[in-house]
C-alpha cells in the first residue's frame, strides 16, 4: 500500500500550489496596473452581459447576437496588426491611456443610445465595431507593458495575476450585469461602465513612461510584415496561435447563453451564471497556479487543455440540468485559464522586446478572432440547425482539430523552456540588462 503523505509533505504541496504574488510586491507600476484594470475590467465585463441581452431582447435573434462578433472581427484585424507596430514605436502606457479614454467615450455613447425612449439596435453594431479597433491598438501595447514592469522570472507569476484579476472581474461582472440588465435596464449596466473607467485612468496616469525600445522604427506596413515573418518562422508560436483559434472558432458557445438560458433551461435568472460560470473555473485554476512554475513543456500543456475545453463544452450542450451545465463551463473555464497561462509564458519568455509589441498584435488577434468567429459560428449553426446541436457539433470539433494540430506541430509540442534557444537567449539577455543596472 502506498503511504499517506506526511503533514509537512502536504504543506510543501499546498505552497507549491499557490500562487506566486512576487510581481505584486517588487512592481509598482504592477500594482498600478494591476488594481486599475481590476475596477474598469468589471464594468466591462458588466457591459459584456448587457450588448448581446440588447441585441437579443429588441430582435430576437440569435444569429444577430452572433453577428456582433463578424462586427468586430475586420476592424480588429487591421487595428490589431497596426496597435502591435505602434506598441513597438511609442511610449506603451501613453498608448494604453488614449485608447482607454477613447474606450469611456464609446462606452458613455452606449448608455445615450439605450435612454432613448426606443434604442436602436444599429448603434450597438457600431458601437462593437469601433470598441473593437480600440482595442485592437490597446492590447499590443498593453501586453507589451508587462515584461519591461516584471523581471523575466516573475512573467508566469504575472500572468496567473493578471488572469486572476481577469478571473474576478468575469465573475462578478457578469453577475452584476444580470442581476441590472433583469432590474434596472441595461442603462444602469453602461453607466456602471463608464464610471468604472476612471480607476484605470487615474491608474495609468500614475504610471511611469515605458518608452519605446532604442533604435525602434516607425510604425509601418514593412514592420508589421517583419513581425509577421518571425511569427511565422517559429512553430512554437504558430502551435499557441492555432490551438487557441482552433478550440474558439469551434467552441465558443457565449452567443448562444441568452437562448440557452430563456429557451433551452427555462432559466433566464441563470443567465449571470452561465456567464459568470467559466470565470470560477479559470479562478481556481489561477489561485491554485503554482504548480505551473514546475511545468516546462508548455507547448503540450496548451494543447491538452484545449482538448478539455472542447470535451467540457461538448458535455455543456449535452446536459439537461442547469446547475451540471454551470459545472462543465467551469471546467471549461479551469482549462481554457490553464492554456492561457502557458502561451502567455511562451510569448513573454521568447519574443524579442524590440518585437513585442507586433508580436502582441498577432496574439491578440489569435486569442480574439477565434472567440469572434465562434460565436458567429454558433449563432449561424443554431439559427440553422437548433442551439443544442451547434453547441455539442462544436465541442466536438474542437477536441478532433486539436488533436490534429498536436500531431502536425512537433517542435510546439516538444517545447521545452529550459532548452529552447529563443527563452536560453532571453533569459541571459533579461540577466545581463539586471546585472548592469545593479552596478
Amino acid at each position: 500500500m502506498t503511504e499517506p503523505p506526511a503533514p509537512g509533505q502536504r504543506l510543501s504541496r499546498l505552497r507549491a500550489a499557490r500562487m506566486d504574488l512576487r510581481p505584486l510586491r517588487t512592481s509598482r507600476d504592477f500594482r498600478l496596473l494591476f488594481a486599475g484594470g481590476a475596477v474598469s475590467f468589471l464594468g466591462s465585463m458588466v457591459t459584456y452581459v448587457a450588448v448581446p441581452y440588447q441585441v437579443y431582447d429588441i430582435t430576437g435573434s440569435t444569429a444577430a447576437v452572433g453577428l456582433l462578433g463578424i462586427a468586430e472581427l475586420l476592424p480588429l484585424i487591421a487595428f490589431g496588426l497596426w496597435g502591435g507596430a505602434l506598441a513597438d514605436a511609442v511610449d506603451r502606457r501613453r498608448m494604453v491611456l488614449l485608447t482607454e479614454g477613447a474606450l469611456t467615450l464609446m462606452s458613455g455613447l452606449l448608455l445615450l443610445n439605450a435612454v432613448l425612449p426606443h434604442p436602436q439596435v444599429w448603434p450597438i453594431f457600431g458601437f462593437a465595431a469601433v470598441v473593437a479597433a480600440l482595442d485592437g491598438l490597446q492590447r499590443p501595447s498593453l501586453d507589451a507593458l508587462v515584461p519591461r514592469i516584471v523581471a523575466h522570472d516573475e512573467l508566469a507569476a504575472a500572468s496567473a495575476l493578471s488572469s486572476l484579476r481577469g478571473n474576478i472581474g468575469m465573475i462578478a461582472g457578469p453577475a452584476i450585469g444580470g442581476v441590472l440588465v433583469a432590474t434596472a435596464g441595461v442603462s444602469w449596466a453602461y453607466a456602471l461602465d463608464v464610471t468604472t473607467f476612471a480607476a484605470s485612468l487615474v491608474a495609468l496616469a500614475l504610471m511611469r513612461a515605458i518608452p519605446p525600445p532604442t533604435g525602434a522604427e516607425k510604425p509601418s506596413v514593412r514592420g508589421i510584415l517583419v513581425g509577421l515573418r518571425y511569427a511565422m518562422s517559429r512553430q512554437e508560436l504558430l502551435g499557441t496561435y492555432a490551438v487557441d483559434t482552433a478550440a474558439m472558432l469551434f467552441a465558443m458557445p457565449m452567443a448562444l447563453y441568452p437562448a440557452m438560458a430563456r429557451d433551452v433551461f427555462a432559466q433566464p435568472w441563470a443567465l449571470g451564471l452561465l456567464y459568470s460560470a467559466g470565470s470560477v473555473g479559470s479562478l481556481i485554476a489561477t489561485v491554485t497556479s503554482g504548480w505551473t512554475s514546475h511545468v516546462h513543456h508548455h507547448g503540450r500543456a496548451v494543447a491538452y487543455s484545449a482538448a478539455v475545453w472542447g470535451l467540457a463544452i461538448a458535455g455543456f450542450g449535452l446536459s439537461g440540468n442547469i446547475w451540471l451545465a454551470v459545472g462543465l463551463l467551469a471546467v471549461a473555464g479551469g482549462a481554457d485559464m490553464v492554456s492561457g497561462i502557458f502561451r502567455s509564458t511562451i510569448w513573454n519568455q521568447t519574443i524579442p522586446d524590440e518585437l513585442r509589441g507586433r508580436l502582441a498584435g498577432i496574439e491578440l488577434l489569435s486569442y480574439s478572432i477565434g472567440p469572434l468567429g465562434g460565436n458567429a459560428r454558433a449563432g449561424l449553426v443554431a439559427s440553422a440547425w437548433n442551439v443544442r446541436g451547434s453547441v455539442v457539433s462544436g465541442g466536438i470539433l474542437c477536441f478532433v482539430s486539436v488533436g490534429a494540430l498536436a500531431a502536425s506541430m512537433t517542435k510546439f509540442m516538444h517545447y521545452d523552456d529550459r532548452s529552447n534557444e529563443h527563452a536560453v537567449r532571453q533569459r541571459r539577455l533579461r540577466e545581463d540588462v539586471s546585472s548592469t543596472t545593479e552596478k
